[in-house]
């Protein structure tokens, strides 16, 4: 009988390690494929999640998540002349136009423009629908602005994700208007939206009622302000709770 050298005791060794557990762990070590994300962005008007993060919408859903815009109001008070409900109808159209382009899905929280209101009940039905949605990822309103609809956007999604366990899903803030609308906004991560402003700008000027070409000039120069500090040529600026569950942007 031969005695077995330490070679081969190595060689046998090596080759019964492959049958086990860590094994196969390792033979498996491949990079896992990204993982179809629900985004929903919560803003308080048709235009809103356009404006404050349209590159960024674009892009994911370009990779293949699902986009929702979840917009508080209709837009109801934002057309001189018209009455909520002609003004209503001429901003959804909008709207839908405007999440085509985006590739996202239109959805509408049946509050009223310059009316909304922060109360249990409203507290309650807004969760359930954000909720409902089963998000990954949330983008809102900075609580910090000047229009009272976008404070109420921001607490009810900010809300919502408390009674969600502060788990469910990653909470971003974003910026519309700097300066003028949200104030003391200071980002944590950025979107380069290069290759996909030409359709945030597309979307915007989608809101054609809302004469595109007057609110477009301060985010195109917001988007060019946050490329500089994110060293490209434009980019969307977030915030991100940090008590919510992290979840990578484009």
């Amino acid at each position: 009988m031969t005695t077995p050298t330490r070679r081969d005791v190595l060689a046998s060794a090596g080759a019964a390690v492959v049958g086990l557990p860590l094994g196969a762990a390792l033979a498996q070590d491949q990079p896992a494929p990204p993982k179809r994300l629900k985004v929903v962005v919560v803003g308080g008007h048709p235009d809103d999640p356009e404006s404050g993060c349209g590159g960024t919408m674009a892009r994911l859903a370009d990779l293949g998540h699902e986009v929702v815009a979840l917009y508080l109001t209709r837009g109801e008070h934002g057309i001189p002349g018209k009455t909520n409900e002609q003004a209503a109808e001429i901003r959804t159209a909008e709207a839908q136009k405007a999440c085509t382009i985006l590739k996202a899905r239109a959805v509408f929280a049946g509050q009223i423009d310059g009316a909304t209101e922060i109360n249990p009940a409203r507290f309650d039905s807004f969760a359930e629908m954000l909720l409902g949605e089963k998000p990954d990822l949330v983008f809102t309103h900075w609580p910090v602005d000047t229009h009272r609809d976008h404070r109420a956007a921001s607490l009810l999604a900010y809300d919502a994700w408390l009674k969600s366990g502060r788990s469910k899903f990653a909470l971003y803030y974003f910026e519309v208007m700097t300066g003028s609308q949200t104030q003391l906004f200071r980002p944590t991560h950025y979107v380069d939206i290069t290759a996909t402003e030409a359709r945030k700008r597309a979307a915007c000027f989608a809101h054609e009622s809302q004469k595109p070409e007057g609110f477009y000039e301060a985010h195109d120069l917001m988007n060019r302000f946050r490329g500089r500090e994110h060293g490209c040529k434009v980019a969307e600026g977030f915030a991100h709770h940090n008590q919510s569950p992290g979840v990578p942007l484009p």
